[in-house]
């Protein structure tokens, strides 16, 4: 028995201090292509991991032969292609770089 799934789409939805939800996509094509929406700061990237700050925290896309497509800095929306293979999702309280005290003490 094969499964094959050719789009998996996750909508996650939040609210923010305001209380204005605000909604987070991720859709994932073929293992080969993915499209982000709540991007608030990418931390680092490099042909095999590429982490960002999310408005729901961080996130870590793992894989082979990454490449940052496109981003925009007004809507937060990234596309990434190549071999994915893991997208973690971290501390959810962190939604932007620490600064050098931060990552002395952390």
């Amino acid at each position: 028995m094969n499964i094959i799934i050719k789009k998996a789409e996750v909508n996650i939805f939040m609210q923010d201090k305001n209380n204005i939800k605000q909604n987070q996509n991720l859709i994932l094509q073929n293992r080969k292509n993915l499209s982000i929406s709540g991007i608030t700061d990418v931390d680092s990237f490099d042909e095999k991991a590429i982490c960002l700050y999310t408005q729901l925290g961080e996130l870590t896309i793992q894989g082979r032969e990454l490449h940052i497509d496109s981003m925009s800095v007004e809507t937060g929306d990234m596309t990434i292609t190549g071999d994915i293979w893991a997208i973690v999702y971290g501390d959810k309280e962190r939604k932007g770089p620490l600064s050098l005290m931060g990552k002395l003490f952390r």
